[in-house]
């Protein structure tokens, strides 16, 4: 079986663990003011970008400029991380429902409801979530910053092992919405994210967790920044 680990650093940024191969997703540390390390102590194997946003790809050019690791985006972004020094082999553009195979894990696009524009105010192209799968089959689905929609239910069909959800309200959706998603997906496990890095998206995480207990057949995990969960 897989060893899966998957670290908060804060925010929307996660290090995922397979077996030694990591994927850092949504790199915001710099200027971030619950960030667990600093962009400079990570090397990934892989990013995987979401959206555009200055608060999800704040550090994307700095650590796979340094690094050369893969980075995996929408179409959009990844030309714009070429065009910023991002090594065209390494930038791969995925769209809507496709699927990159990292050769250590399966990461699968999924529709996110958002908004994409990047530092620069360029276009970014459609918002995203995604479904990585470890090579033993548990999937971890990293909603991104969306809104609720109905068709998570069709990724709850697929198995979730672990669900990644935004539940800070006012740019994402908020703890009642994210109850909903969580009975959609029906999960093993459900983490959140996006909340607590600014006054708009502050949220009781502890309330929170008690909610999922209670109204959902899933397990909360609040991590605090820099804290892992082993699946």
């Amino acid at each position: 079986m897989t060893a899966v680990s998957i670290r908060w650093l804060g925010h929307s940024t996660f290090w995922i663990d397979l077996d030694g191969k990591t994927i850092l997703t949504d790199p915001f540390l710099s200027g971030n003011p619950f960030a667990a390390v600093k962009a400079d102590d990570l090397t990934p194997d892989t990013i995987c970008v979401s959206h555009g946003h200055g608060d999800h790809v704040g550090d994307l050019i700095g650590i796979a400029t340094r690094t050369g690791c893969k980075v995996t985006a929408n179409v959009e972004i990844a030309r714009w991380a070429v065009k910023q020094g991002v090594g065209q082999p390494n930038a791969v553009g995925v769209n809507t429902g496709g699927t990159y195979n990292l050769g250590f894990a399966k990461v699968k696009y999924t529709i996110a409801f958002h908004s994409s524009s990047l530092p620069d105010g360029t276009y970014g192209g459609m918002p995203h979530g995604y479904i990585i799968t470890a090579p033993d089959g548990r999937k971890i689905y990293f909603a991104g910053d969306t809104a609720l929609f109905g068709d998570m239910r069709l990724y709850g069909d697929e198995g979730i092992d672990v669900a990644i959800l935004p539940i800070g309200d006012h740019f994402t959706m908020g703890v009642d919405d994210s109850i909903r998603a969580v009975k959609l997906l029906s999960p093993r496990v459900v983490i959140p994210m996006h909340f607590n890095t600014f006054p708009p998206i502050a949220q009781d995480g502890a309330a929170w967790a008690e909610r999922v207990r209670t109204e959902t057949q899933a397990t909360p995990v609040v991590l605090s920044p820099g804290e892992t969960y082993t699946l």
